[in-house]
């Protein structure tokens, strides 16, 4: 059934009419209406290694997500999708459909603290809801206290990160639709999953939009029993330059690490070896992939499924060694590139395999036009409906990434007062095609330029030969290019680069 919409009767005469149509054309294939149901499924910190439908571009061997790997088989996988620099960030920028400069109205003084206007940061939620969608939300929340339960959610079964008690997954304090927060028993993983089924079942009278956000694979490795033994005996290779030097980086970057050698020389987070803490996160996977699969066998049941448009993707990536960190926020594809994966019968080709490099922003512009509805304000994205059609067809749009710690809007404007996170200043960079280009925004720094087709590990900067200086000069051009075509304040602060004033 048709999610369950009421279908208005018709006269008899009407019906004898619509028969003898159909009849004259029975060849005519019915597909998905115009406005489907939309499922937006969204990991914490999940790289695209943990997906055995991205061996081909270095997921680890040994990982198995047979349900997840449907959603690909069915629809279109992109090879490279890159998340906001790190959580608050991305889901603002997936809610907004803007990067972080343009996003007006959210103050963090932390990052678990902060809040945002609702009347000036508006999400398109709200938007869907007016137009005619049911939407919901369930799992994390990491915006601040108000998750906007009955103005961009008619339900939503929340869990505020800023409400850590225990172990992160085990009995959580929730609030559901907006009522005072009481701890649910169970695995958040299982708890989120089983409210998202029963979401599913409801008796809809609209389409539908449900954001589900699961908290996996987000450390710590609090991995459910039935997991425990997973992936026990997998072999995890070691980043060659988890320590560093690393040469012809910029400065913070030369011998930047969150690891410490262990027993054997072993890289070590927090006590913690690096191969086992690998095998726990994907351990956290197996979980999700689990959830994925009731959630495709409940929409089977109720005849929703190839009503339902199904995204899969996370917030960022996360690297595990690689450039020295044990976290995101760094401008590399380790940190960064996450999955995405889109099942939408009659519009995304089963299968199909997209190269071309998107963001989270292009998400947020393809789900509203999906929902057959206007931008509601200026978004950065670009609507990806043509390459889900036709994924290798060509593609000219700059991917662009930016690391503003936790300044909003006009607080990324200045030129002075950048304060880093962790060790990490600010950072922008774009890509097109094979090459990315990484502009530290610390004056009289080196740039950094790599060719990802022939070093996707970003181990040799371009930008320090003579032979790829024309490119260089071409990828400072896009990068200002992306800061005109999304108004951002910082374009007339930038602190020139090393090369640039050489």
């Amino acid at each position: 059934m048709r999610s369950r919409h009421r279908i208005r009767r018709l006269p008899p005469s009407a019906w004898i009419a619509l028969i003898a149509v159909w009849g004259l054309f029975s060849t005519v294939e019915v597909v998905a209406a115009d406005r489907p149901n939309i499922l937006l499924i969204y990991t914490d910190d999940q790289s695209f290694r943990t997906l055995s439908c991205y061996r081909d571009v270095g997921a680890w061997p040994w990982v198995k997500t047979p349900a997840i790997d449907r959603l690909a088989s069915e629809g279109v996988r992109f090879t490279t999708c890159y998340g906001a620099a790190w959580c608050t960030p991305s889901r603002a920028s997936l809610l907004t459909g803007r990067f972080q400069h343009g996003i007006q109205g959210v103050q963090l003084t932390a990052v678990l603290e902060g809040h945002y206007d609702p009347q000036v940061c508006r999400f398109w939620p709200a938007e869907l809801r007016r137009s005619g969608y049911s939407t919901a939300m369930i799992g994390k929340w990491h915006l601040g206290h108000d998750a906007g339960h009955g103005r961009d959610w008619d339900h939503s079964v929340v869990w505020d990160q800023a409400d850590i008690v225990g172990d992160w997954y085990n009995d959580q304090l929730l609030s559901i639709d907006g009522a005072p927060k009481r701890k649910v028993p169970g695995y958040s993983t299982d708890v989120y999953t089983q409210h998202a089924v029963d979401y599913v079942r409801r008796e809809h009278e609209k389409p539908w939009c449900l954001w589900l956000c699961y908290n996996a694979p987000h450390l710590p490795n609090t991995v459910h029993p039935r997991h425990r033994e997973q992936y026990s005996q997998a072999e995890v290779p070691i980043p060659a330059e988890v320590f560093g030097p690393r040469d012809n980086r910029p400065a913070w970057q030369r011998t930047y690490t969150q690891w410490k050698p262990g027993e054997s020389g072993v890289p070590q987070y927090r006590n913690n070896p690096l191969p086992e803490m690998v095998r726990g996160y994907n351990r956290l996977v197996s979980a999700v992939d689990e959830g994925v699969d009731q959630l495709l066998a409940a929409l089977t049941e109720t005849k929703q499924l190839d009503d339902t448009l199904i995204i899969f993707t996370s917030d960022q990536g996360f690297a595990w060694g690689e450039h020295g960190f044990a976290w995101k926020v760094g401008p590399y594809d380790a940190c960064l590139r996450a999955p995405l994966l889109v099942r939408w019968p009659g519009v995304a080709m089963a299968g199909g395999v997209c190269p071309h490099p998107v963001t989270i922003v292009d998400v947020a512009s393809t789900v509203v036009a999906a929902a057959g509805i206007e931008a509601p304000w200026k978004m950065h994205g670009h609507d990806l409906r043509p390459l889900l059609e036709q994924p290798n067809r060509g593609w000219s749009e700059t991917a662009f990434m930016e690391f503003t710690r936790w300044e909003f809007g006009e607080q990324t404007d200045g030129a002075q007062g950048r304060p880093e996170l962790r060790g990490v200043p600010w950072w922008l960079f774009v890509r097109q095609g094979r090459y990315k280009y990484i502009r530290t925004l610390v004056e009289d720094e080196i740039e950094e330029l790599y060719d990802l087709e022939q070093d996707p590990a970003e181990q040799v900067n371009l930008a320090m030969r003579d032979e790829h200086q024309a490119r260089l000069v071409e990828f400072r051009e896009l990068l200002l290019a992306e800061l005109r075509r999304t108004e951002s304040g910082m374009i007339e602060h930038l602190p020139p680069p090393r090369s640039a004033t050489n």
